[in-house]
């Protein structure tokens, strides 16, 4: 048997399947676009969480810390119920965006634990209180409280106190790619015996009701008793059998919509897909079936006493794999072989890290394989409907209609398995950066499949995600792509060839879509930064005009500047590449004189030592004075060329050497070899800020009054908790206020906030364009750190800084305290919490407590990668 890196090899060479099953099932499929056919376009309405047990989904599935195939068409989960809840628990629950008093939220405890890139070992958790789950208290409560007061949580509700909770560890460890072997351990936390109801449970994706689409050829697939255990038969995945070791009983339903319940409507069926819930709450025995169905599920009934852990085991195998008695003694080896491999896995990505270290870099791991997931969202069958169904309303709208090429129907990584089940594509790009350290043929995969033709629109535009694939985010994907390239041994050419010609035409869409007066000054709207602006930048402008965006036009000379790399690294083999080296060479030149002219038609504040938005209306420009990330975006697009390398395409020098010449304004941002005397002539630095421009800029980024926190930097300067940006337009106030936790109004949902906390993606991005300053100047450009302290460092040092306050959110200090846990004391003193850790969308930009979405284990992820990188930092 191979370890994990040899199953890793064996799946890239075809020669063993290992990533068919994985944790592919959603965590919510509910009140996702993809399940909405209403008229209004209201997700969160027309399919909301009480529908979810009771009605069949069209494009997925979800379940509780489960276990899919690859296309979703058998899934496992386990069901639970404490003697009190008023549903089975089947699914997480959480806040639709209208309810909460900051966007949608889930309100549960769960964690994940470990993984493996194939798979072959999976751990997570799942807190599961003992009283009746607090469902109407939540909705109420958080409906009740405003923007300026913080979230509702559950554990704000009290059904954890004096620990009355169930402790439910789900494992998942394969004996071979169609063999998983399966182990749920509950354990009482609590002072008393307690009952508990485990439902462990298989089903078939309903593919079969909807009258239409390729799928619906497959038929429908049955699971049926075969002995001890259960038989799921399905066309094109093949029979596989499912057993549980001294299941009480098993049940059988279908999964399809319950139309009685919901809509009034009669039953096809007897057996709907929330039998189970009546079976096991209501006590109505005919409400399932015992010999077949769609779903199954084996029945646990026990009482655990105070302390008392108990396990099930069972195990899902192929026909093909059946071999053995199901639980023989193999079954605590292959468990515990899995763990022992898993341990070398993790602890070969950084070797000699801290046991405190590695294990936070092992749960971000962890989170990064948890958190890929099966999507589909076929838009031309989406728009038209089914012909099964009732047809969409005539008038029915969506941003997502102009996209009717986009067909996808892949395993993709996800932002946040609850709040996020979709992909994202900028976000993307960030998580495979930790993932590529684990797993580079999954990461290339990724890059690649949004540049292929059912992704990427005809026109050139990478899709945004689910709610508006038009919508316009960071063009990170070049960045991403080369550094994966790079961090994977710099071997497969054939990788970046195949992502340059495309991202190639993503760039010419940027040239032509948001580039307005052709001047190299770019408006791409909100470009991931949620409310970060005074206006709706992705919205007309309540003044009219339109602006001109020191990070759109900084996100360019970035694209660029990538760009430039990856056709230099090309045109070693191919010389045909140093064309387009050129090319985006003197683009990069043209937008960053662009962005630095002080005529008052470029984006430099020469007074203020800042870059910022233009406001252009009636001929006129008016900088928009808000000292944000948005000004400091012109530091990541930074680059050097190295002699060697220009020594090696005579073109191309020629052409650099050329424009050093005869374009003094385009090269005043080309610094040329010798500006680093202590380490000899070997570099020329592209950057859009000049040296002088570069320390005014640090000023601002190291001042712990402006950005710096302790906790990295911060999206908005801290001067404005007392400064707030103010301007008068379309009859209306427009501010700008520091805000370093949630967000305090409802822009972009107000489920994100870039007014003040720390975010994970744009700090990387800095800490990696400082490390490539300080490598061009090293000791000839050195900056205070903190302003005004009287510390001076080198850029390296800077970055260092950075980075080790970032990491500082997730490490205990001496109490055993985690700043992304708020100061919450169980997770600095209960044995059963404090070493979980919890990877959060975004941070307090002064406390270091996590916000947003909590498992956004995609680009906090990037956390695995500073601590990999900087073992003692």
């Amino acid at each position: 048997m191979a370890d994990e890196r040899g199953r890793l090899a064996e799946y890239e060479s075809e020669a063993g399947p290992w990533k068919l099953w994985g944790p592919y099932l959603s965590e919510r499929q509910w009140s996702t676009v993809r399940e909405d056919y209403s008229a209004d376009g209201n997700n969160w309405t027309s399919f909301p969480h009480e529908h979810a047990r009771s009605r069949a989904y069209r494009w997925g599935e979800d379940g509780l810390l489960g276990l899919a195939d690859r296309e979703c068409r058998l899934g496992f989960a386990v069901a639970l119920w404490n003697g009190r809840d008023p549903i089975l628990k089947e699914r997480l629950f959480g806040l639709a965006n209208p309810q909460g008093n900051h966007g949608e939220d889930v309100k549960e405890l769960y964690y994940f634990l470990d993984a493996l890139p194939t798979a072959a070992y999976l751990k997570a958790l799942y807190k599961y209180p003992q009283s009746a789950f607090p469902y109407d208290d939540l909705v109420a409560e958080n409906g009740r409280r405003g923007f300026h007061e913080p979230e509702y949580e559950i554990l704000d509700t009290g059904v954890f106190d004096e620990d009355r909770y169930f402790d439910v560890l789900i494992e998942y460890a394969k004996a071979a790619p169609d063999d998983v072997l399966i182990r749920v351990t509950a354990s009482n936390r609590g002072s008393d015996p307690a009952p508990l109801v485990l439902l462990p449970t298989l089903w078939f994706r309903n593919t079969w009701s909807w009258g239409g689409g390729y799928e619906h050829e497959w038929g429908e697939p049955k699971i049926r008793r075969d002995g001890a255990g259960v038989l799921a038969e399905h066309a094109t995945l093949g029979p596989y059998r499912l057993d549980a070791l001294d299941a009480g009983e098993w049940v059988f339903t279908n999964n399809e919509t319950n139309f009685d319940r919901l809509f009034g409507g009669e039953n096809a069926r007897s057996h709907v897909k929330d039998g189970f819930h009546d079976y096991v709450i209501d006590g109505e025995s005919e409400a399932v079936g015992r010999e077949s169905g769609t779903k199954a599920g084996a029945v646990y009934r026990m009482e655990l006493a105070p302390g008392e852990s108990r396990s099930i085991l069972l195990r899902l195998r192929s026909v093909e794999s059946l071999e053995g008695e199901p639980f023989g003694k193999d079954f605590d080896e292959i468990f515990s072989t899995r763990l022992v491999e898993a341990d070398a896995f993790h602890g070969s990505l950084a070797p000699g890290l801290s046991p405190e270290r590695a294990a936070v870099m092992r749960q971000a791991n962890a989170g990064l394989i948890w958190n890929q997931q099966f999507f589909y969202y076929h838009v031309p069958e989406w728009v038209a409907g089914d012909p099964a169904q009732p047809a969409p309303p005539a008038h029915r709208t969506h941003p997502n209609h102009d996209w009717r090429h986009l067909h996808a129907r892949d395993i993709l990584s996800m932002p946040d398995v609850w709040e996020f089940p979709w992909f994202a594509v900028w976000d993307t790009a960030f998580h495979m950066i930790p993932h590529g350290d684990m797993d580079p043929a999954f990461a290339k995969d990724q890059m690649l499949r949004f540049l292929r033709e059912w992704y990427m629109h005809p026109n050139g535009q990478l899709p945004a995600y689910e709610f508006n694939f038009a919508d316009v985010n960071p063009p990170v994907h070049a960045w991403a792509c080369r550094r994966i390239y790079e961090r994977s041994g710099k071997t497969d050419k054939r990788f970046l060839a195949r992502v340059f010609q495309k991202l190639a035409l993503n760039f010419t869409w940027w040239v032509n879509r948001k580039d307005f007066t052709g001047r190299h000054l770019f408006s791409g709207g909100f470009l991931g930064l949620d409310n970060i602006g005074v206006f709706d930048r992705s919205s007309p402008l309540p003044t009219g005009g339109h602006l001109e965006q020191a990070d759109g036009t900084a996100w360019m000379a970035f694209f660029c500047v990538e760009m430039l790399e990856i056709a230099l690294e090309l045109a070693a083999d191919d010389p045909a590449y140093e064309d387009m080296a050129s090319k985006f060479f003197e683009h990069y030149l043209a937008i960053t004189s662009a962005i630095n002219t002080i005529d008052g038609t470029g984006l430099w504040d020469e007074a203020d030592g800042f870059y910022y938005d233009h406001l252009h209306l009636d001929g006129k420009m008016k900088p928009l004075h808000v000292r944000s990330m948005v000004g400091l975006i012109p530091l990541f697009a930074v680059g050097l060329l190295s002699q060697e390398r220009l020594d090696a395409l005579p073109n191309f020098r020629r052409r650099v050497e050329w424009v050093a010449r005869h374009m003094p304004r385009a090269s005043a941002h080309l610094e040329l070899p010798g500006a680093r005397p202590d380490a000899g002539d070997d570099f020329y630095l592209l950057s859009i800020p000049s040296q002088d421009r570069l320390k005014r800029l640090m000023t601002y980024v190291l001042d712990e009054a402006e950005f710096l926190s302790p906790y990295g930097v911060r999206s908005l300067s801290r001067v404005h908790a007392e400064k707030p940006f103010v301007i008068h337009a379309g009859g209306g106030e427009h501010r700008v206020e520091y805000v370093p936790a949630e967000a305090d109004g409802g822009l972009f949902g107000g489920n994100s906030n870039w007014r003040g906390p720390v975010w994970f993606p744009l700090n990387f991005l800095l800490v990696e364009s400082l490390e490539r300053y300080g490598a061009f100047y090293g000791d000839a450009c050195k900056v205070e750190c903190p302003t005004g302290s009287g510390n001076f460092v080198t850029l390296t040092e800077a970055a260092d800084e950075i980075a080790r306050r970032l990491t500082r959110i997730f490490l205990p200090d001496a109490q055993g305290n985690r700043p992304c846990h708020g100061g919450d004391p169980r997770y600095a003193d209960d044995p059963h919490w404090k070493d979980l850790v919890l990877f959060y969308e975004f941070f307090h930009g002064d406390t270091g407590r996590g916000c947003g979405a909590n498992h956004q284990t995609g680009w906090t992820a990037l956390a695995a990668t500073l601590l990999r990188d900087r073992h003692g930092a």
